[in-house]
């Protein structure tokens, strides 16, 4: 079976229902008008030549095309390569010339941007816009190569282990690397989600990218023949409105955007109760602002997590498991918590050498998953380099896992401070900072120091009209952590982030390292 299966067995059951919701007024489509279009335009694509396992990129806002351009790209048996409209042309050449995309569907509103993603990509590349637009353009439209309503394309050929999207890596501490990621990953993906989260008919809203994880929770909710309320962007204003006015019972943020709700004036003036899934990853969010999500939206917080390897759902904590560590003192600890494994994950926790450690044990977070990609692309020594045996994949992230199962994902190895011969994991200091009220998100890294090798230095990011006392962070610090792990230095300045908003700490570490070597964790940056 290949993706496109999956999804088939969705429209058939549920063909008149609306599939997608633009927020905006314009048209719903139902599920028989998708599957409609995404025969059109896999046609038409290989028609210009789109064939198995060619590259097919998607540069766009959210917008119900742009995702079942992606569905299309599936049925005309090529590769889904997902471009963030939020990245620049300097980031999104290299992977498109990685990855061989050749053919490229576009939110025309990103017209500005074409002239240099062109020239920063040295093949020839076949643009097409996904709708008109507001201005004239050489380019074709999607309407021109659309085939005739009723058109069938043929079955796709690709199998469980052919690939079906590539996408580079979050690159949040190195260069990106292209991540070949099979059917087999994305059913597997699909299935994990429907156990996880069973709800007849469910209404999601979609902010976040649907190029990225927003748009793999949509797959699900065509199985479930749900209704996918449809924003271009996250405006956090709106989407407390529409979480109101179109009863949406799942919804998924990054923590950056959740934290933007909590703060914001007219948060109390909605009605949330029929939220039953708030779905957050992409970075961790503080027990103290789990406190005011549940006081805010109820008992349906949702943690998973991931990363482009073996995406998404490696583990998940359940609102039910939130519940319990709000409710028991002695559970209290799991909040700091990734959940526990999937029922779609196998996790362990392993030391240099690759054996198992005990509960309680920092080590290295492994996973063994039908999730896991297939490889890098064009990189075996890569590959190889993440392959720990029989099956199990290694993260890099560090972490430890409770005598429940409960895992605690530490650091990132390679993010790890070494200051006069001491370990400090910036999480640690994170979780701090993040726990006071001033602070809106923050990044801890090691700069170097002549006398401490690195100095634990804080960049703090404050809430709106917050007045930030950075010493009296780092003395709050040392309360909680001793002078060893407390910050030497805060920085009080805005973060910047990926378009899904992980803090970027190697624009951070640039400033500080341009021109020295780190090696901490084993890597050498």
């Amino acid at each position: 079976m290949n993706l496109t299966d999956t999804i088939d067995k969705g429209w058939a059951l549920h063909a008149d229902r609306v599939c997608l919701l633009p927020a905006d007024g314009s048209d719903a489509w139902t599920y028989r008008d998708v599957g409609e279009m995404t025969h059109r335009i896999a046609v038409g694509l290989s028609r210009l030549g789109v064939g198995h396992g060619d590259r097919v990129g998607v540069l766009s806002a959210n917008h119900p095309l742009a995702f079942i351009a992606m569905l299309a790209v599936l049925r005309a048996d090529a590769v889904y390569v997902p471009l963030n409209p939020s990245s620049t042309a300097h980031e999104l050449g290299p992977l498109m010339e990685t990855t061989r995309t050749r053919t490229l569907l576009y939110d025309p509103a990103l017209i500005s941007k074409m002239e240099s993603l062109r020239a920063a990509v040295p093949h020839e590349v076949l643009t097409i816009r996904l709708h008109p637009g507001a201005t004239d353009h050489p380019d074709r439209v999607l309407d021109e190569i659309l085939a005739p309503p009723g058109t069938r394309a043929p079955e796709p050929s690709a199998g469980s282990e052919d690939p079906a999207w590539m996408a580079g890596t979050g690159g949040t501490t190195g260069q990106p690397k292209a991540v070949v990621i099979p059917h087999r990953a994305l059913m597997t993906q699909t299935y994990g989600f429907l156990a996880h989260l069973p709800e007849a008919h469910p209404i999601q809203l979609a902010a976040a990218p649907l190029t990225h994880a927003a748009g793999a929770l949509t797959l699900p909710v065509l199985m479930q023949g749900g209704t996918t309320v449809i924003h271009r962007g996250v405006d956090v204003a709106t989407i407390m409105a529409d979480i109101e006015r179109y009863q949406i019972t799942r919804l998924f943020l990054p923590p950056t955007a959740i934290y933007s709700m909590l703060a914001h004036p007219e948060l109390e003036q909605h009605d949330f109760s029929s939220l039953k899934y708030f779905l957050y990853g992409a970075a961790p969010m503080s027990a103290e602002k789990l406190t005011e999500a549940r006081r805010a939206f109820g008992p349906v917080m949702t943690q998973f997590f991931g990363q482009s390897e073996v995406p998404m759902l490696c583990t998940l904590m359940s609102p039910q498991d939130h519940e319990e560590a709000f409710e028991d003192p002695a559970k209290a600890g799991r909040l700091a918590s990734a959940g526990r494994e999937s029922l779609v994950a196998r996790v362990a926790i392993l030391d240099r050498d690759g054996h198992r450690l005990p509960p309680g044990e920092v080590g290295e977070i492994a996973i063994r998953s039908d999730l896991r990609m297939t490889g890098y692309l064009d990189a075996p020594g890569e590959t190889a380099s993440v392959d720990r045996g029989n099956g199990w994949h290694g993260t890099s992230d560090l972490g430890r896992m409770d005598e429940d199962g409960f895992v605690y994902i530490v650091d990132r190895a390679r993010d790890m401070i070494i200051t006069g011969g001491f370990n400090v994991y910036p999480s640690e200091v994170e979780r701090v900072l993040l726990s006071m009220p001033q602070v809106r998100d923050c990044a801890v890294i090691g700069v170097p120091h002549d006398h401490w090798g690195e100095a634990v230095t804080a960049f703090v990011e404050p809430v709106e009209r917050a007045d930030v006392d950075p010493d009296a962070l780092v003395a709050a610090c040392k309360e909680v952590l001793g002078s060893v792990k407390a910050p030497k230095r805060v920085i009080v300045r805005e973060l910047p982030k990926s378009p899904v908003g992980k803090v970027l700490k190697k624009e951070l570490r640039a400033e500080y390292w341009a021109g020295r070597v780190r090696q901490v964790g084993g890597a050498v940056e």
